[in-house]
């Protein structure tokens, strides 16, 4: 009997995994039927599909094709149904959507304040709605949506005209976002903004293609013929199509044709070429930044502009330049904990300890770059024993019946990452810390490194750094790391920031596995290693990629001082960038290199590795000898 019942059990378990595999391929199949539009055969799936956890997703799909011809009553009882979850809230979104578009305001009016997710094209519906019922209020709200060098939804235009109409969208804004798209090379939207400006005045198309294709030759012939706004437009446009590419040539250009711009202008162009040349570390822009701030113009440079001028000031070593840049940003920008830091770092440098002292107390609590920076300045020690919480066997429980997360598992299950990213993030964006917690160490558990990653570090109060910086794989990474001593929680650090331990992950540009490897690296190193037989899938292959990365790294940080923050400079930008970014005559100190790196992705990555090492190093028991941040950084030798 007892045999019969365990082999009843195993027949149970058997089908109840074909059902799943089954069910899991007939979603397949009604998601692949509903983008391509194939009504019936969703609707053949579907009905196998009334169990599936992501029964109500196939219920979306099934409306959203009939969105415009159900009724009314169909979608509201959705709604009531799944009142609360992601598929409510996009069904929602697309029925409101196209309700605005129908100008059914009664019940845009009804729903609207339902909508969770609300992106530009909605948020245009909804002041459209408002000005229907004559609240012209709202225009003041919706004139930030102007200032952009991208087109905007078509149902943003009424609103525009709406602005312009009543001149609160006066000639100079309109002028502002041709300026805002000609920095971004969009022509086109320029162009289609130029329709709103009086026709006198409106820019040259044939003038601006000109300049867009042969910005040299274009400020040579019309160097003498800068007479309307349009003119100088374009002419400032031709300048910043040479100064991506060469300093010198912008510069010449500007030389000849400066005294036909504006004072205005010339303000905003000086401030342009100091931002392109303290990207490129040459050491005039500080120069520029100056003459730019010295007009009398009131053309405000940008925060961009700003965060280049302190940059370039603090590769100069000159902080009273540090402070007048920061100074000068908006006031949110000066709240970024990196401005915050060096704020407090040119105070400290002018002698006025006190003041840099209260910018470092609070960012000593964060937990970024620039936060353990501060608490090494203050004196104090890494520590992640304070504010630490483990979740129990009964919260991991309770929380693996939330149907969110299950429909989030479900999608990661079928390898539908994008899906599976949106459950999840919609599931927990009202989590308590306990919660979050619970949810990231279910995530750890069925393999889903990133999102438990990324779940651990929403939390406010109670903290598990072991959740925060995850360390999978370690038996294998040790035996690697072994060969080429390299410090672990350098590593690891790392990883995180590449791939978040997606052993199969490839990003756009083609790297592939943990340690994100190009497959040109992986072929290179491949040789090196005398791999037999090596082909690129093999990269994804956790022992192989952890091979072929750790052997890259070594061979990049012995090119490099051996220092781990040029090794990951390069690991990130290439080798040869990491060299041309150092200092031509000076040392610099690591800090300051890294702030200065002149990719945003690649300053950002590198602050990030870095900071990562130092938690690492906590989490994975290195001892008290491990070095500080500062120390990580060094100081970077001059070329």
């Amino acid at each position: 009997m007892v045999m019969k019942n365990w082999l009843l059990g195993l027949i149970l378990i058997a089908a109840a995994g074909t059902l799943s595999a089954n069910q899991d391929s007939d979603f397949l199949a009604a998601r692949e039927a509903f983008q391509s539009g194939n009504a019936k055969r969703l609707n053949e799936h579907a009905t196998r599909l009334q169990r599936h956890v992501l029964q109500p997703h196939v219920e979306f799909y099934q409306l959203r094709m009939m969105l415009h011809t159900t009724s009314t009553g169909n979608i509201q009882s959705f709604l009531a149904r799944y009142d609360g979850d992601l598929v409510a809230d996009r069904l929602r979104t697309d029925w409101l959507k196209a309700l605005g578009k129908t100008r059914q305001w009664q019940l845009f009016e009804a729903e609207y304040p339902a909508a969770v997710n609300i992106d530009t094209e909605l948020l245009c519906y909804f002041y459209q709605y408002r000005l229907s019922v004559n609240d012209t209020t709202i225009l003041a709200d919706a004139k930030p949506l102007w200032f952009t060098s991208s087109n905007q939804p078509d149902s943003c235009t009424p609103i525009f005209q709406a602005l312009i109409a009543s001149k609160q969208i006066s000639i100079k804004d309109i002028w502002s976002r041709i300026r805002l798209a000609l920095e971004e090379d969009q022509t086109s939207v320029a162009l289609n903004v130029n329709r709103y400006l009086p026709p006198g005045n409106a820019l040259n198309g044939n003038d601006l293609n000109t300049a867009a294709k042969n910005p040299q030759r274009y400020l040579e012939t019309q160097k003498d013929k800068i007479d309307s706004r349009s003119d100088r437009e374009i002419v400032l446009f031709a300048l910043q199509r040479l100064l991506r590419n060469d300093t010198d040539q912008a510069y010449a250009h500007w030389q000849k044709i400066k005294n036909r711009l504006t004072e205005s202008d010339r303000s905003y162009f000086l401030g342009k070429l100091g931002h392109r040349a303290a990207m490129r570390h040459d050491t005039r822009a500080l120069g520029w930044f100056k003459e730019a701030r010295a007009t009398k113009s009131t053309y405000p440079p940008t925060d961009t502009v700003l965060a280049w001028h302190a940059r370039a000031a603090l590769r100069a070593g000159n902080w009273s330049e540090v402070l007048t840049a920061i100074d000068s940003m908006s006031a949110t920008e000066r709240r970024v904990d990196t401005w915050r830091y060096w704020k407090a770092r040119a105070l400290k440098a002018k002698g006025q300890i006190q003041d840099a002292n209260k910018l470092w107390i609070p960012l000593n609590d964060e937990h970024s770059f620039y936060g353990q920076l501060a608490r090494e300045e203050l004196g104090t020690q890494l520590s992640i024993a304070e504010k630490s919480y483990r979740v129990t066997a009964d919260e991991v429980a309770g929380i693996e019946k939330n149907l969110g997360l299950r429909r989030a598992l479900a999608f990661s299950r079928m390898n539908l990452r994008t899906e599976a990213f949106r459950e999840w993030s919609w599931t927990i964006r009202n989590f308590s810390d306990a919660e979050l917690l619970a949810a990231s160490e279910l995530a750890r558990r069925h393999g889903l490194y990133d999102r438990a990653i990324n779940t651990a570090n929403r939390t406010v109060k109670q903290h598990d750094f072991s959740l925060r910086f995850l360390s999978p794989h370690r038996d294998t990474l040790k035996k690697v790391l072994q060969q080429h001593q390299l410090d672990e929680a350098w590593v690891f650090g790392l990883i995180r920031q590449e791939s978040r331990f997606i052993a199969d992950i490839k990003s756009h540009a083609g790297a592939s596995g943990l340690m994100q490897l190009m497959p040109a690296t992986a072929d290179w190193v491949a040789k090196q290693l005398r791999i037999q037989n090596f082909r690129q899938n093999l990269v994804v292959d956790v022992n192989t990629n952890l091979q072929l990365g750790t052997y890259y790294l070594k061979h990049v940080l012995g090119t490099l001082d051996n220092q781990p923050l040029l090794a990951s400079t390069a690991y990130n930008a290439g080798p040869g960038r990491a060299r041309r970014w150092r200092d031509d005559k000076v040392p610099l100190e690591g800090a300051i290199y890294a702030e200065t790196i002149p990719f945003n992705e690649t300053r950002d990555y590198v602050k990030k590795v870095l900071k990562n090492s130092m938690y690492y190093a906590q989490v994975l028991e290195h001892g008290h000898d491990t070095p500080t941040l500062k120390e990580r950084l060094g100081v970077v030798r001059s070329k």
